[in-house]
């Protein structure tokens, strides 16, 4: 019997409208990298400013992540999609009508706390919905947010910015989340909480998020003033170090109680996998966050020629993505990593040669090099 036949029309409309309230997301972390300039511009700031948007972004999705399971297990997850839906759809308001920079900077907070809480909970809500004999196919579906965000994200920002203003990047979020909201509430089934007497571990929390941001802090204002021999990266650092001292401590007195326990890096395949999405997370944010600054400020070229120019990145998102669980079944998931990591290094190289005078247009080896770094970052 063929497996498609066990996948009922009623768990597909459900499967799609949580896909569809991940777009929304999805779609704001790759429309944003091609603003910088724009909001740079606007706001009379530096890039490095700028560029806080996006980090600030990553670190509450990074903070919202542990609390997403515990709210999984306190609440019903149709309200808790709901909420986090709502709440994206708030900072997106918020964000759209930012009269300064640092105001925009905590409304892009708002809204990586949400999208850290919508992505879990697309991927748990799925599984809890198919069950296991058609996981897989579902899971599928999941993915392809992650695909379009890269793919439309670009071009999409560009046009809006082309046509109208950056306001409108997060305007644009608003309609998609109010419409999400209104699926969610009248199609979606209910999905009661699992452990409502589940535990959180807030200061160990408040410690990942003191190690990440004053470490990342350090090394931004490093980054600004050419050295790692400055006060504030000095500080910083230390903060973050003494930070790691102190959950370790906290670790090895609450063991398997710590948002993080220790005896899982004992795991040689966790210690191996944590390291290799790192890379590929460092690689691929890198790769979207620099590459609209390349085409814009070196290249000189338009926003939407810069747009364009960031399609192959999806396209070879889209091509890689049906061999790489081939690859790993046939061959094994070090194998694949290992050449991915080789591409990604090949697509890099040209980028150091890049020609230092003025260009304007659209180089064919640009297009080139963006899938190269891509499709590497992608089948890791």
């Amino acid at each position: 019997m063929d497996n498609t036949n066990l996948i009922s029309k009623k768990t597909q409309m459900v499967a799609w409208i949580i896909v569809f309230g991940a777009m929304a997301p999805m779609l704001d972390t790759t429309m944003i990298n091609i603003a910088i300039n724009n909001l740079s511009n606007s706001f009379h700031v530096s890039i490095t400013t700028v560029q806080w948007t996006v980090t600030c972004y990553l670190l509450a999705t990074g903070i919202a992540i542990p609390f997403s399971s515990w709210l999984l297990n306190k609440f019903d997850g149709k309200s808790l999609f709901i909420f986090s839906e709502a709440l994206f759809g708030i900072g997106s308001l918020l964000a759209a009508i930012s009269p300064n920079i640092h105001f925009l900077i905590a409304m892009r907070l708002i809204q990586g706390f949400a999208d850290g809480l919508i992505t879990p909970l697309l991927i748990n809500l799925i599984v809890q919905l198919a069950g296991t004999e058609v996981i897989g196919q579902l899971m599928a579906t999941v993915g392809l947010p992650i695909i379009l965000g890269p793919l439309l994200g670009p071009v999409i920002g560009g046009i809006i910015i082309k046509l109208l203003s950056w306001h409108w990047i997060f305007w644009v979020n608003v309609p998609i989340t109010i419409i999400s909201v209104i699926l969610i509430d009248l199609k979606m089934p209910s999905f009661p909480p699992k452990k409502k007497n589940t535990q959180i571990d807030l200061v160990g929390i408040g410690l990942l998020v003191l190690i990440s941001s004053s470490i990342i802090y350090g090394i931004v204002q490093a980054s600004n003033k050419g050295t790692f021999s400055n006060r504030i990266t000095t500080i910083s650092c230390t903060v973050g170090i003494a930070a790691i001292i102190i959950y370790v401590i906290w670790a090895i007195v609450q063991k398997s109680k710590v948002v993080l326990p220790l005896n899982l890096f004992k795991f040689h395949p966790f210690v191996g996998a944590s390291i290799g999405i790192f890379i590929s997370g460092l690689f691929l944010n890198g790769a979207m966050l620099l590459l609209p600054l390349y085409f814009q400020n070196v290249r000189h070229m338009s926003v939407i020629e810069a747009a364009l120019a960031l399609i192959p990145q999806g396209v070879s998102m889209l091509i890689s993505r049906p061999f790489v669980g081939r690859l790993t079944d046939k061959i094994g998931a070090k194998y694949v990593a290992l050449v991915s990591i080789l591409i990604t290094f090949l697509g890099t190289i040209p980028f150091f040669g890049s020609p230092k005078e003025h260009h304007t247009g659209l180089s064919p080896l640009s297009c080139s090099f963006v899938v190269l770094v891509l499709v590497g970052s992608r089948c890791r």
